[in-house]
């Protein structure tokens, strides 16, 4: 009997599948992660990978929308699904003897959608207000408007939500033209964690997900960072900004010191970002930093939510804290730093859901499952001249400034560029 809690089985027409056994929980967790999303679409498509995720659960040959939920519902489980830009999740969270049902459910509407046309209509109506509400939030809307001036003109930089104009003329055979080439065996992982044994799972997948495509799924466009300003005069009591740098990808060496260099930033609230700006000088309420990692590039952020007066401050403020993190991080606010990601790390390990997810992209990024010993001693290895460091790399790149409300006072990007080479 093998002894090891994480077991991983490729099957022969490519699909891997990959589980955790957890002794200590009465539940299981099985998701289908698609190594397909936003960055996968055409210009055309943009929002095709959301709609598709929304229309999964809108019926099967065997099952309506309201027999999807009500089969979950029923034993007392959850089901639920996500579209990221570089991955698509369909997953369910039950007791475990019904680790049956979960597999059935997912296989099905992943290998037997029909693509109803009232409901496709019905779903279409639903994300044009997702659209919409989005819009009306701007310090959700400001990210997508950062990504876009990030990455302009290339897959990358599109949202996720896609537009009201390509959503209104989305067809159901676009969706499901666009579900044959991407989500082909080779592209899904199917994670599960919880109270279970490998090879029953193993014997579940390859019961319920057998007619999925066994086409190559075709390679992605790789990401091209180019930076730039973005700047949009809206009636707010709050101008939101957002600051960013290009950053690393997952296997970058440098993954680690930029995570630490984060949460060192404007990870909490000891972080030197949220003391300057907030508690020294009164200036916002909300105020972060954060990393966007992709498999070959990736982005590194500050947002800030503030009032039109204060808005001139902000900025250089924020970017003097820049500089200096750059010269004098020290051992303390590093150790902060990386107790906060372990413990998050570790934390995060006691939820099936969220070791279903971080199986399912270790194995679609690095081809293995990353043991948490090593991910420990990853961070333990970040030492303040590697913080320092990674600024300098980070912080002296061609920024991207986007600014959404009453922006008059937020410094140029021109002037900003000019103050970082300073």
């Amino acid at each position: 009997m093998n002894a090891d809690p994480i077991q991983v089985t490729r099957l022969d027409c490519g699909l891997t599948v990959v589980t955790e056994t957890m002794d200590r929980v009465e539940t299981v967790s099985l998701g289908a992660y698609v190594a397909s999303g936003t960055r996968n679409e055409d210009a055309a498509q943009n929002g095709v990978s959301h709609f598709l995720e929304h229309m999964a659960f809108k019926g099967t040959e065997r099952r309506s929308a309201a027999q999807i939920a009500e089969a979950v519902e029923n034993v007392g489980g959850h089901i639920n699904a996500y579209t990221a830009r570089e991955q698509t999740a369909y997953y369910v969270k039950l007791l475990k003897e019904d680790l049956e049902l979960g597999a059935d459910i997912i296989g099905d509407i992943l290998t037997h959608s029909v693509f109803a046309p009232e409901e496709v209509e019905r779903e279409r109506g639903v994300i044009l207000q997702e659209i919409g509400q989005a819009n009306d939030t701007p310090d959700d809307i400001i990210f997508d408007h950062f990504q876009e001036t990030a990455y302009p003109n290339q897959p990358m930089g599109r949202p996720v939500l896609g537009t009201e104009a390509i959503i209104r003329g989305m067809k159901g055979a676009d969706i499901q033209a666009y579900m044959r080439a991407h989500y082909a065996a080779s592209n899904v992982v199917v994670a599960a964690a919880g109270a279970l044994e490998h090879e029953r799972v193993v014997e579940l997948v390859r019961q319920h997900f057998a007619d999925l495509p066994a086409d190559a799924p075709r390679p992605v466009q790789p990401g091209r960072y180019a930076g730039g300003e973005f700047r949009e005069e809206r009636e707010l009591d709050q101008v939101h900004v957002v600051l960013g740098f290009p950053s690393v990808g997952y296997s970058d060496p440098d993954y680690y010191p930029v995570l630490l260099l984060s949460g060192l930033l404007g990870g909490g609230m000891s972080s030197r970002l949220f003391q300057e700006i907030r508690e020294k000088r009164g200036l916002v309420y909300s105020v972060y930093s954060f990393t966007a990692p992709f498999v070959e590039t990736g982005l590194f952020g500050i947002y800030a939510g503030t009032g039109e007066a204060e808005a001139a401050e902000l900025v250089p403020a924020t970017l003097e804290e820049l500089h200096r993190v750059q010269l004098d991080a020290n051992q303390e606010e590093l150790n902060r730093a990386r107790a906060q990601v372990k413990a998050s790390l570790l934390m995060s390990m006691e939820s099936t859901g969220s070791r279903c997810e971080q199986l399912s992209r270790q194995i679609q990024i690095f081809g293995r499952i990353i043991p948490t010993a090593e991910t420990v001693a990853r961070l333990e290895a970040v030492s303040v001249a590697d913080i320092r460091r990674a600024a300098a790399r980070i912080f002296r790149g061609v920024p991207t400034l986007a600014a959404l409300g009453p922006a008059q006072s937020v410094p140029s990007l021109s002037t900003i560029t000019e103050r970082l080479a300073a």
